[in-house]
Parts: structure tokens; sequence; C-alpha cells
């Protein structure tokens, strides 16, 4: 009986057991979050592929096989997602703050990959930020910087 009202109660606040829970290390979460980006136009575009991987190369120091294989595993990871917070919730446990900034600015690098800002793709960055503790003012210098960087 205690065990039932136990699961009840984590279902109802979206907790579950430990061993329940999938585990995702820091480099896949924010990965996934970068395919989250990219999809929230509804359209992935060749240009948005390639910027991941060399996105995911760069800010990882990996070779290209490994961002190909990091970005496949993301793109699982994201597709059978619920929400943003089971990713975010890893970033923010491991990362430091100049970290978290730094994925909000991978995120903005996804956002541009096309050449374009969609409405969509903006709300998901001021969610992920919210849910990384990344100010708004961060948030917003963040994109202006990566949009300097475009020209």
């Amino acid at each position: 009986m205690l065990d039932a009202i136990k699961s009840f109660f984590n279902e109802f606040t979206g907790e579950a057991e430990a061993e329940e829970r999938p585990i995702v290390d820091k480099q896949l979460a924010a990965a996934a979050l970068m395919v989250q980006v990219m999809a929230a136009d509804g359209v992935v575009r060749p240009e948005e592929e390639a910027k991941l991987r060399t996105v995911l190369a760069e800010s990882y120091n990996l070779s290209a096989e490994d961002a190909d294989t990091l970005a496949q595993q993301a793109s699982a990871a994201q597709g059978s997602a619920i929400d943003l917070y089971g990713f975010t919730s890893v970033l923010k446990r491991n990362m430091s703050e100049d970290e978290r900034l730094s994925m909000v600015e991978d995120l903005w690098e996804m956002v541009f990959a096309d050449g374009k800002l969609h409405e969509f793709e903006d709300n998901v960055v001021w969610r992920v930020a919210e849910l990384l503790g990344v100010h708004s003012r961060n948030r917003m210098e963040l994109k202006q910087r990566v949009l300097a960087r475009q020209g």
C-alpha cells in the first residue's frame, strides 16, 4: 500500500525513482537540446545538420566521426523525450555557469544555422536558458554575439 502511494506521488510530481531514470551524460543532453532547437521550426535543413556536427566537434573536442555518432544519438534521445527538463536538469547539475552560458551560445548557433530566426526556435532557447538558470540579459547578449559573428 505504501509503495502504491509513493508511486502515485512520484508520478504526480513528475519524479521517478532513480533507477527508473535514463542515464544521460551532459554531452548527449546538450546535443539533444541542439537537435530540439533545429527541429523547432518543423524543418531540419542540411546546413543545420552540418552546423550541429561542427558545434559538437568544436565544443566537445570530438572527431568528425564521434560528432556524427553523438548527433545520431542526440536525435534518438530528443525524439523520445517528453520535455526539456530531462536534459536541462542533467546540464544544470553538471555544468558550471560558464559552461551553461556556452551551451546557450551553441543553441543560438543552431538557431541561425539556416540564416533565419523562427519564433519557435527563439522560444526553445528562452525555455532552455530559463531552465539552465541563464538570465535573460545573458541570453540576449549571446544571441547578439552569434549574430555579430555571422555578419
